[in-house]
């Protein structure tokens, strides 16, 4: 401590480490929304549970029903995924042999032509 710190009031010291008024509107502001957002998550959970708890019994009525269907369901979803991405890559790998047919150098075809080449040279021996 030195001579001028012990002179100052109390009061100054005080108001010399008092946080800004931009410090206090920063924080009112986080803590008003931080509070909101922490209400609304507990209104949230609570209105889930009181649904599942007033869907369970026709979940449990119907679940000979919606099993199968949800199996069913997931099953041509799968399947139609699985169609679109093998026509996706087939589309490209048309696309692909033709520009390389065509002579327009796709990516890989260095690779391709190094390999050909290779075999080409240890099927002449």
């Amino acid at each position: 401590m030195s001579i001028n710190d012990q002179n100052t009031p109390m009061t100054q010291k005080l108001y010399e480490s008092a946080p800004s008024s931009r410090q206090v509107a920063k924080f009112m502001t986080a803590s008003t929304l931080g509070a909101t957002l922490l209400f609304l998550a507990g209104l949230t959970l609570t209105g889930t549970v009181l649904a599942l708890i007033m869907a369970t019994p026709l979940i449990v009525i119907f679940s000979p029903v919606l099993v199968p269907a949800g199996i069913t369901i997931l099953l041509m979803v799968t399947g139609f995924l699985f169609s679109g991405g093998c026509v996706v890559a087939a589309i490209t790998a048309l696309s692909w042999m033709y520009n390389y047919v065509q002579g327009k150098h796709p990516l890989g075809a260095d690779q391709l032509d190094y390999a050909r080449n290779k075999l080409l040279v240890r099927l002449e021996i």
